[in-house]
């Protein structure tokens, strides 16, 4: 009877599975909140504001598509100037690098499910709130952002925590992957979906639609998501046993001891620090640049295809996927070491966009060759989802999510100063400025993977396996 409760539980209509569907329906309506805010400006502004986003003073001819007719929109807009309307864009982020490190300690302290659950639905409420403080005024909607980021901010160590007691260390790649590939399917399906809100409707309807989809990810969270396999009502027998039996000589017995002094001094930790920071400053600087190398380089404007400008995001989503099959096959099936596995994920996840974000800069006026190497560059980064990504629950599942907040407070830094940096440096919208932007960019991505390459790690850390 023991032996079959320690079989492998299968995957079909299991709760982990579930479980992974469930928190990428949730990240799907984290992204979509973060992003739509970008397209939805758009329409918030006076034409005499934004009538110069056209793409007639290109460098390249321009690609010119047949103009749909302006629909009698009643929703306000407002005359931000330029400087204004980047506060709003940026404000997000302030709140977001708050609540890392305490999101990582908070769930590990109290239980990720509900620290989880009220951080999306109080994102969710400010973004429902959002056309009644853009009314208010710039700095009421600047504030209301500023407590989005706050509330997304737990969502990501949230989920390392919840992730620490439900994957089996054979399966976390392939269960994280699913997960988290939910930001990617956000950011692709609220470009276009936002763009035709806006049109058909108006641009407040944008915060309204999103904010439903948030709600409804809220109830189905409360009833069907628990802390715990051992908390959980409903699991079958052979399937709690085949978790907790996999993970008892990866979690710490005394939990409310936390080595601050070793994580903060492990090489491991900072390996994962250095590539995470490298790789989203690359993320970062195409998710707020690709619209404007499109228009001023390319004489293609982004907003008339809003399936092409998420093209990227869905490569790399799909690739995501894809990794996590191939990282846990080689893990279990051909008996790959983990830190192996992990390593070259990540080597691939970021030298791959390195080299095609650079070649991207030399396409000249190709807008067909560009927009193929860009879309590689960004979809080749998703294999790194199985690499360092996931590298926390792989030396300290007891702390993955204190670990995942320490390293996403310095992974958000790129998206603070990483667009700043590329307007300053292309303020004459040369092809050359653009390059250097890109050299940087790949610069960046070659180092995190060398420094994760040489100090990385892929077994539990001795300070974290510690028992009282």
């Amino acid at each position: 009877m023991l032996i079959r409760y320690l079989l492998p539980s299968p995957a079909c209509c299991s709760f982990r599975y579930g479980l992974a569907f469930l928190s990428c329906y949730g990240f799907f309506v984290v992204y979509s909140l973060r992003v739509n805010l970008s397209v939805a400006m758009v329409d918030m502004l006076n034409n005499t504001h934004h009538s110069s986003g056209n793409h007639s003073g290109s460098l390249c001819p321009s690609h010119s598509h047949p103009p749909r007719p302006k629909r009698n929109h009643t929703a306000s807009v407002y005359d931000w100037d330029s400087e204004t309307q980047g506060w709003i864009l940026g404000s997000f982020f302030y709140g977001y690098i708050l609540t890392q490190i305490p999101g990582g300690y908070l769930a590990g302290r109290f239980g990720p499910k509900w620290l989880m659950g009220f951080g999306i639905l109080g994102t969710v409420i400010f973004t429902l709130l959002t056309p009644v403080a853009a009314d208010l005024g710039p700095s009421y909607l600047i504030a209301v952002r500023v407590m989005e980021g706050i509330g997304e901010g737990v969502t990501f160590p949230a989920m390392h925590t919840m992730w620490a007691v439900w994957a089996p260390p054979l399966e976390r790649s392939r269960l994280l992957t699913i997960s988290y590939t939910g930001a990617q399917i956000g950011t692709v399906i609220s470009l276009p979906l936002s763009g035709e809100i806006c049109f058909y409707l108006d641009w407040t309807y944008v915060f309204y639609i999103f904010g439903a989809f948030g709600i409804l990810w809220f109830i189905l969270w409360t009833f069907m998501v628990y802390d715990s396999p051992n908390t959980h009502p409903w699991i079958s027998e052979r399937e709690r046993v085949f978790i907790t039996t996999s993970l008892k000589n990866e979690l710490c017995t005394s939990g409310n001891n936390i080595p601050w002094r070793a994580i903060v001094t492990s090489r491991p930790l900072w390996a994962i620090v250095v590539a995470h920071f490298s790789y989203n400053w690359t993320f970062y600087t195409l998710l707020t640049l690709l619209p404007t190398y499109m228009n001023d380089i390319l004489g293609f404007s982004i907003q008339q295809n809003g399936m092409l400008s998420a093209l990227p995001y869905l490569g790399c989503a799909v690739l995501a996927v894809l990794s996590g099959q191939v990282a846990d096959y080689l893990r279990e099936r051909c008996q790959y070491s983990t830190v192996k596995v992990r390593k070259a994920f990540t080597i691939v996840g970021m030298m791959g966009p390195a080299v095609f974000l650079v070649a991207a800069g030399y396409t000249g006026c190709n807008y067909t060759l560009a927009v193929t190497f860009l879309t590689l560059s960004s979809s080749l980064g998703g294999v790194s989802a199985s690499g360092f990504n996931i590298n926390h629950l792989d030396i300290a599942p007891s702390y993955a999510g204190i670990l995942l907040g320490i390293t996403n407070t310095f992974a958000t830094i790129p998206g603070m100063v990483g667009p700043v940096i590329a307007t300053a440096l292309t303020k004459q919208n040369t092809i050359e400025e653009w390059q250097t932007v890109f050299y940087i960019a790949a610069a960046i991505n070659l180092f995190g993977a060398l420094v994760y390459t040489l100090c990385g790690r892929g077994t539990v850390q001795p300070w974290a396996v510690h028992t009282s």
